[in-house]
């Protein structure tokens, strides 16, 4: 396929290599007759990031990733490990593969893990999670939406939430950039 149809999250092989796509983007160059994709690749064996400036009309061959749920585990200093539901079958992926949603990673947790060659290179993380707040300054109620604090969460997270939020409350927060996005109130018990 052409540089132009690629798209995040698809996995190509490059010189040899290959690369999950973390980004792409068509950059229109001004004054110039050729458009430009910067592309920002993973290096499946290694783990390594790198960007790729090529052509839109550049030929790349798309490569098929194996998508599994599995339930995770447990982690350790390096790694999370997970379990296939059916066969038992346990994969550990880096923790520098998952990226900083690790944190966010509960022990009976389902997700999607990619895998290439049998070898695991990426896990699909939702794009929020629900967290107790374990321990944050009291709350101020104020107008102020807009004034942040800081707050651990029960994973050990810091975060940043409203100044109206208190200790053990839930707060929505988003998976790759730890933002908070919304306090989740609990539903009232029917004739409470």
């Amino acid at each position: 396929m052409q540089a132009i149809e690629l798209k995040a999250g698809m996995a190509i092989r490059s010189e040899g290599r290959a690369y999950k796509l973390v980004e792409v983007e068509l950059k229109a160059r001004a004054g110039q007759i050729h458009n430009l994709v910067i592309i920002k690749q993973l290096d499946l064996d290694t783990g390594r990031l790198s960007e790729l400036h090529v052509r839109p009309e550049q030929r790349f061959e798309e490569l098929d990733l194996d998508r599994q749920t599995m339930e995770f585990l447990y982690r350790d200093a390096d790694s999370c490990t997970f379990m296939h539901p059916e066969t038992f079958e346990q994969i550990a992926i880096p923790k520098s593969t998952i990226g900083p949603g690790e944190g966010f990673l509960r022990e009976g947790m389902k997700l999607p893990v990619e895998l290439f060659e049998g070898k695991a290179v990426s896990l699909i993380l939702p794009q929020t999670v629900d967290m107790v707040v374990a321990e944050t300054a009291p709350a101020v109620h104020s107008q102020q939406d807009s004034t942040l604090k800081e707050a651990a969460l029960e994973n050990g997270v810091v975060v940043r939430v409203p100044l109206f939020v208190s200790s053990g409350e839930t707060v929505r927060v988003e998976v790759v950039t730890g933002r908070y996005v919304e306090r989740i109130r609990a539903e009232r018990k029917r004739g409470a």
